[in-house]
């Protein structure tokens, strides 16, 4: 707030801003002087340019800076990633400590809270330099400086000193001097990419300017010195950055010499403005504990696994009416505080189980070749929340876990795979909440010819082939068959039910696209099951399907499991919490649920079935249920190109892939080809599910699925036939069903990822479909 005119007293010790205005004749002098520079510009740079700036310069509130947008983990503490072109955190001058205030005003301006604005000579010179051709001249005072920074903000091209000079003008005749160094603390650049004085508190101390944090967090007059020096050359020269290093201190020696004598040039200011003591001054040393040079700097989780779960959090924002229809950069740069739903604690478990590159990664797949990839998401039942998502060790990299749309719409990600006979817990939870027993037997010999859906000795693809033997074959229980994963029994039981009944159950779980294996299409489309009419899948998947031909995501398998886990409610998976702006909440969380139609008794069946699979057996006392899965080589019968791992506990579902980066077949070290569900993806699920619920310190006991036993040997009475859908003469596919890109889809991007804000799923039957070629799955 200014002081009106009492005189020409100014107390500078203060530090207030606090000032007394010039005598009537002073200012009216001041008014000739800027009048008389402004007009030898005009001369130099024409009437036309002049009044144009007169009468559209800037001002600090047309001004929009880009702030940097911070996405959190669920705490809403712990900082994954910094978004934006600029890294810059605003701090209102009122709430800054002083010192970096004293700090800048010592190194840059030292007249500031009793000058005009204008450093009125070195106009004059810039003018006179102007009109005779002589070399421009810079800015001196901080008003002027932020000025500068103001109208290039803008894009204004022309002359730049006279456009400083009438913009600082202004700012000095409209606001306080507060608030014009605050504008400034908050716009210049420090260096290292960060902008303000926050960020660059941030980057080269890890502290803050805030007066209300801790005073050991605080920055302190020293290192504000520090950073303030910075500000005459934050960046090297680019065309001599050895001999020009600029000041700081961890660049070179040179820079670091640069930086001490302004640091003691901006010491001995502080002590004139009556800042320090002369005791005080000689008693500070020069900070030594900078942080060296980080690239990363302000974007850190970027290049991070979690640098894979800022795009999905980026496309779910997109599809928000907050969001939509806007430019990629009003997300980064709007200083938005993002609280996002994984869970660090989660996610930590996650990398050190699926990075296979740690020493952390379970013995099985640690040190294998280098092609092997694996992915793991994990979502906490009954909200959808993806609480750990790992896709990939390079957040700038490949997305093995799932798809997403990129800021033209664009879908990204590798995320989808041959389910194999983990997709099986799908055709299980359609025949349960059809009544058909897990008891229920099923001719289950080594193959089997099924002429309805064009699997004979004849056809292409042959008759369906059991991989796995059990000891109740050729005559065995649902149940039985499902923990021998017996295809010949689920071919039967997807005929029985009809594929689109098991498509259904699976997109009602969570299963929210597949991919379809056209004839003559080298890649796989993109269906989306959800919400489509059935005239526009119809024919685009087959019987094959409940075995585990069509690719799913990573992630959607997760979610599928968290559904089980829940006891049949389905929620959105989703991975943003909430959105804020300084008190405005902009994205709010909403958790619906829908029920899949799964009543108690078929829970209890498929929870008791899945459950005795001894992949999904945990040893830490906790209830759990899962399938595995696999999916050959071409028409191998000992290569798998894919792998999988599905379950879930009460309170924590997840998935796991592990394939290959370049879709060969999976072989060890040691040149074995010997890779299954249960021992790839296995080890790693297990050690995810067993470290992650530890470190959420849940008690087991509030999760048990609370299953009765079903005898084993209890025969069970066989329902009605189910009437079987008439699908058209069968046409193998023939290509290949590992696909090297996730497609763009065909149509705009409307379906998934879903945003928060709606979380209601559409839940429409689908229709039967027709055949296609199969590969063995196991």
């Amino acid at each position: 707030m200014r002081v009106l005119p009492t005189g020409d007293n100014y107390n500078a010790a203060d530090g207030s801003g606090a000032r007394v205005a010039p005598a009537g004749r002073k200012r009216r002098r001041h008014r000739i002087l800027i009048f008389l520079a402004v007009f030898a510009l005009l001369g130099g740079s024409g009437l036309v340019a002049g009044g144009y700036y007169f009468d559209s310069v800037p001002t600090p509130t047309d001004l929009r800076l880009p702030e940097s947008t911070t996405v959190y983990y669920a705490d809403g503490r712990t900082k994954m990633a910094t978004l934006g072109a600029e890294n810059r955190t605003i701090v209102p001058y009122d709430q800054m400590n002083d010192s970096a205030k004293q700090a800048i005003v010592a190194a840059e301006d030292r007249s500031f809270w009793t000058n005009k604005g204008i450093d009125f000579s070195g106009v004059l010179r810039a003018a006179w330099s102007n009109v005779t051709g002589g070399q421009r001249q810079g800015a001196s005072t901080i008003t002027q400086q932020y000025a500068r920074v103001a109208a290039d903000l803008n894009g204004v091209t022309y002359s730049r000193k006279l456009r400083e000079a009438v913009i600082a003008w202004k700012l000095d005749d409209k606001y306080s001097k507060e608030e014009i160094l605050g504008f400034y603390l908050n716009t210049v650049p420090f260096g290292r990419g960060a902008y303000g004085i926050e960020a660059a508190a941030q980057t080269y101390f890890g502290k803050t300017v805030r007066r209300d944090a801790p005073a050991a967090n605080q920055l302190t007059p020293a290192e504000a010195m520090v950073l303030c020096a910075m500000v005459k050359q934050p960046e090297a020269d680019p065309n001599d950055p050895e001999g020009s290093p600029g000041y700081d201190p961890r660049r070179n020696a040179t820079a670091k010499q640069n930086s001490i004598d302004r640091w003691n040039y901006i010491r001995d200011g502080m002590v004139k403005l009556g800042y320090l003591s002369a005791q005080d001054a000689a008693n500070l040393a020069y900070p030594d504990d900078v942080k060296p040079v980080d690239p990363n700097a302000g974007r850190s989780g970027l290049d991070r696994p979690t640098g894979l779960v800022i795009n999905h959090v980026l496309s779910e924002l997109r599809q928000t009416e907050a969001f939509k229809g806007k430019p990629a950069e009003f997300i980064r740069d709007g200083g938005f505080k993002i609280v996002t739903t994984i869970d660090k604690r989660v996610q930590d478990a996650a990398e050190a189980a699926a990075d296979i590159r740690r020493d952390s990664a379970p013995e099985a797949v640690r040190g294998q070749p280098k092609n092997w990839q694996a992915a793991l998401v994990a979502v906490e039942p009954g909200t959808g929340r993806v609480l750990g998502y790992y896709g990939g060790n390079d957040g700038a990299g490949a997305d093995y876990a799932g798809w997403y749309y990129d800021e033209n719409g664009e879908a990204r990600g590798f995320g989808q795979h041959p389910p194999g006979s983990s997709f099986k817990v799908y055709d299980l939870a359609a025949a349960v909440g059809d009544k058909i027993s897990v008891k229920q037997h099923f001719d289950s010999p080594e193959t089997k010819e099924f002429p309805e859906s064009g699997r004979t000795k004849e056809s292409p693809a042959g008759p369906i082939r059991n991989a796995e033997h059990a000891p109740c074959q050729p005559d065995c229980a649902l149940w039985e068959a499902t923990v021998a994963s017996l295809n010949v029994t689920y071919f039967e039981l997807t005929e029985k039910l009809g594929t689109a009944k098991v498509i259904d159950m699976a997109t009602r779980a969570g299963v929210d696209s597949m991919w379809a294996v056209e004839k003559g299409n080298p890649r796989p489309e993109r269906v989306e099951l959800r919400g489509q009419p059935a005239e526009e899948v119809a024919g685009r998947f087959s019987t094959e399907v409940g075995i585990g031909q069509y690719g799913i995501a990573v992630q959607d398998h997760a979610n599928g499991m968290a559904t089980f886990a829940a006891g049949g409610k389905r929620a959105e998976q989703h991975f943003v919490r909430s959105v804020t702006k300084g008190d405005e909440r902009v994205v709010e969380e909403r958790l619906v649920q829908a029920d899949v139609g799964l009543d108690e008794e078929a829970i209890n069946q498929l929870n008791w079935t899945l459950s005795r699979v001894k992949a999904a057996k945990l040893d830490n006392g906790w209830d759990s249920a899962g399938k595995t899965g696999t999916w050959q080589a071409g028409q191998s019968t000992t290569q798998n190109v894919h792998t999988w791992m599905v379950g879930y506990t009460g309170a924590l579902a997840a998935a796991v892939w592990l394939g290959t980066t370049d879709g060969k077949p999976l072989r060890t070290k040691d040149g074995s080809y010997e890779v299954y569900g249960s021992t790839g993806p296995g080890p790693i699920w297990r050690q995810f599910m067993e470290q992650a619920t530890a470190a959420l310190k849940l008690d087991p006991d509030k999760y048990r699925f609370g299953t009765p036993e079903f005898p084993d040997d209890t025969p069970s009475p066989t329902p009605p036939e189910t009437p079987k859908p008439t699908t058209p003469s069968p046409t193998p596919a023939t290509a290949s069903p590992t696909p090297s890109k996730v497609p763009t889809p065909s149509s705009s991007p409307t379906g998934r990822p879903k945003p928060t804000t709606t979380l209601s799923p559409s839940l429409s039957p689908l229709p039967s479909l027709s055949p296609s070629r199969t590969k063995g799955p196991r």
